[in-house]
């Protein structure tokens, strides 16, 4: 290969672009996305008024724990969450304490938000030094479901009263189910201040240092807040409207999302406009000439992003479902305010923005030839073989490295936290002096004329507790709490060993009742879930039962199940969706196959180098099935962002240069908007991990260190070194491909 003279000047009088109706419209919509965007501000701190974040919610209606839960619902006026309140001390509880204990169950009775009657005798564990209180938190009632800050704020008070009443000397602690999720939801609360103040001072200082101008970086941070005040308010009226399903996570997402890819968005806008004022006069013409040069780039990317969101759509999470559109929707707001309102403001603004390294009318095409990315183009233009061949081979060591470590199993509730809150503290202290199953059974719905052949199988099942009474038709909280009332007992009874009496149970309803089967392990433990598919093996055998397993643990193995089918079927689609968008947008074929096998060997490295992380240096104890998906769908999606950047860019100037002439100067002009783009979203999405949750720290390492291992490796070396390799080939089956420089 010869070396190839990038040097170029722009042409001394660029033609002057024509204003039409186009120039109308994007003015007419930047004042929209300023007039709506301000006003969606208000909405994005109203976003968790909306959230679900419990399992039930994430399940389709066809999931089995879906169906049972909805049987099992007519036999109950109120549906719960399980929980407890631990009261522990070191040594033996004292009577003032165990008196204590009595007051302090009074005063959870009559937190408004408890279920009273489905409480039960306070336990005491067999060495005496702790105490638990089954506390079930209403979750729906009368049809209508409690929200995620309801239960936390009943959960605060019902920890209140009980820490109120009880001795000074015993520690007060949540558990249970109720206290892990509103522990889950508390963890939530830092969205609206610490990850988006977090984020914003990581793009700040990347933005003083990429444009050194304390000025310009402000344009494309207010465009962003405007695009998340409109995106917040669109999905906030939709997840009211139960359109779409909004939880902690995907709003999360949704803010580093917005923000990383606004602020990429920007980068090239502006680095076109910059390049743009070095040949015209007038800086709306320079606009309008850089808008309409970035607008195929910046219409591809956006198009790819929401289009391999979208395909969430395919999930059979709702969780998943809601993700896609709520993101989609982030991203589509982002490109509407980054195309019409930040080019208008900017116009407005004039030159000085820059300052002070102000653009001048020299008529000299603002390129990084006489630069480092002017030196990295000529290298890669030099020896393009062994750059792509190094650059594959070290991509296929990273994912060597650790993708045996990569545990995607599932976490417990408890190992969802990067820190330690109390929910888990008591959790942990109930295992070790109660039977871990207690509240939180397995739920069968059976037939009433099987229900002694279901309980027999249920009770045989390994895993299944043996105690007394760990097989027993459901109870009737609400006889239970009359009988309580009248002062009556419950009457003579024939049951199990250690059930409540037939007077105390529910009746069948339309020839169906509910039996209850405690597990010998903590609800979402792997040897709980083993347990659900061996129950679900042996009443699913009883003749004539049609009987169903619900309840928490059915509901984490059917998450489970789904994350996996969800993973499988998922990312074929969105890599043929992405392969179309290429193939039009670049007017090839071999070439978007060569950038989406780039981009998915990236993400298998990136697996790799989880693997390790997770594994050896932040001593994870395993990550979600969903992990892969959302890494794979946030990393293909938006690296390939930086592709489509360069690619157009290359195409541009091979029209003009040839191929390979092309390539080297699309990586030379490309080059440092890009790395910029690609370090801002990577830190954008780092911040995740200032939410003490193992699942998004995951995803925001996996999105930072496969975005910047893309922009640095991929688009900087492979991509490039490959292209320049093939030459006009790469272009095939388009005219491209045959044409002489």
């Amino acid at each position: 290969m010869t070396d190839v003279d990038l040097d170029t000047q722009a042409p001394a009088q660029p033609p002057t672009p024509r204003r039409g109706w186009p120039v109308v419209a994007v003015l007419l919509l930047a004042v929209v996305a300023f007039l709506a965007g301000g006003a969606g501000g208000a909405y994005q701190a109203k976003l968790t008024e909306v959230q679900k974040n419990d399992n039930a919610s994430f399940l389709p209606a066809s999931a089995e724990s879906t169906v049972a839960a909805n049987e099992a619902a007519a036999f109950v006026t109120v549906q719960t969450i399980p929980g407890f309140v631990v009261f522990h001390r070191d040594g033996p509880l004292t009577d003032d304490d165990r008196a204590s204990i009595a007051r302090a169950a009074k005063a959870v009775a009559e937190v408004p938000g408890v279920d009273a009657t489905g409480m039960t005798p306070t336990q005491y564990s067999a060495d005496g030094t702790t105490a638990a209180q089954y506390v079930p938190l209403v979750a729906k009632a009368d049809g209508t479901d409690v929200t995620g800050d309801e239960l936390a704020a009943t959960e605060q008070q019902v920890m209140d009263a009980a820490k109120a009443a009880a001795t000074a000397e015993v520690e007060v602690l949540p558990a249970g189910p109720g206290g892990l999720l509103v522990a889950f939801i508390d963890a939530f609360q830092g969205l609206d201040s610490t990850l988006l103040l977090a984020a914003v001072l990581v793009v700040i200082a990347i933005l003083l240092v990429v444009y050194r101008s304390p000025v310009l970086w402000f344009f494309p941070l207010l465009s962003a807040g405007l695009a998340l005040g409109l995106s917040s308010m669109l999905i906030y009226f939709l997840a009211k409207a139960g359109v779409v399903t909004l939880t902690g996570q995907s709003q999360g997402i949704l803010m580093v999302l917005v923000l990383g890819a606004g602020t990429d968005y920007a980068l090239l806008l502006i680095s076109r406009y910059r390049e743009e004022l070095h040949g015209y006069e007038n800086r709306f013409d320079a606009m309008i000439r850089a808008w309409r040069e970035s607008a195929p780039a910046i219409t591809a990317s956006a198009v790819t992003v929401i289009l391999g969101l979208l395909c969430l759509g395919f999930s059979e999470l709702n969780s998943n479902k809601g993700l896609g559109p709520v993101a989609a929707i982030g991203i589509a707001c982002t490109y509407l305010v980054m195309m019409t309102f930040l080019p208008v403001v900017l116009s407005l603004a004039g030159r000085w923005v820059f300052w002070p390294r102000i653009p001048r009318v020299d008529h000299a095409a603002d390129l990084a030839t006489h630069g480092l990315w002017g030196r990295i183009a000529d290298t890669v233009g030099r020896r393009d073989r062994p750059a792509w061949i190094g650059a594959t081979a070290l991509l296929v060591v990273l994912f060597a490295v650790g993708i045996g470590s990569l545990d995607t199993s599932g976490l417990t509730s408890s190992e969802n936290f990067t820190n330690t809150p109390d929910a888990v503290t008591g959790q942990q202290i109930y295992d070790e002096h109660f039977d871990p199953g207690t509240g939180a059974p397995a739920v069968i719905v059976t037939n009433a004329d099987q229900v002694d052949a279901v309980m027999a199988a249920a009770a045989a099942t390994p895993g299944v507790s043996t105690a007394p009474g760990s097989v027993c038709l459901q109870i009737d909280y609400a006889k239970l709490a009359q009988l309580a009332k009248l002062g009556m007992g419950a009457g003579a009874t024939t049951a199990p060993a250690g059930c409540p009496p037939p007077a105390l149970t529910v009746q069948p309803i339309d020839g169906r009742t509910v039996v209850n089967a405690v597990l010998a392990d903590q609800y979402d433990s792997p040897e709980a879930l083993a347990t659900i598919g061996r129950l679900r093996d042996a009443v699913h055998a009883v003749p004539g039962a049609d009987a169903l397993v619900g309840g928490n643990s059915a509901a984490t193995v059917d998450v489970q199940a789904a994350s996996v089918h969800d993973r499988n079927l998922i990312i074929p689609i969105v890599l043929a969706v992405i392969f179309v968008v290429l193939a039009v947008l670049l007017r090839a074929l071999l070439a978007p196959i060569i950038l989406i096998a780039t981009v998915v060997l990236s993400f298998a490295a990136t697996l790799g180098v989880c693997g390790f992380f997770f594994t050896h240096v932040f001593h994870f104890a395993g990550a979600d099935p969903a992990f892969p998906l959302f890494a794979f769908v946030f990393l293909v999606a938006l690296g390939i962002d930086y592709n489509i950047f360069l690619m157009t860019r290359v195409r541009e100037e091979a029209q003009r240069h040839g191929t390979r002439t092309g390539v080297l100067r699309g990586l030379a002009v490309t080059g440092g908007v890009i790395t910029s783009a690609g370090v801002v979203l990577a830190a954008t999405f780092a911040v995740l991990g200032v939410l003490p949750l193992v699942f998004l720290a995951e995803v925001g390492f996996a999105v930072a260190f496969g975005v910047l291992l893309d922009t640095i490796v991929v688009r900087s070396v492979l991509v490039p070194a490959l292209s320049h390799d093939i030459g006009r080939p790469i272009w095939w089956p388009s005219a491209l491909s045959r044409a002489e420089r």
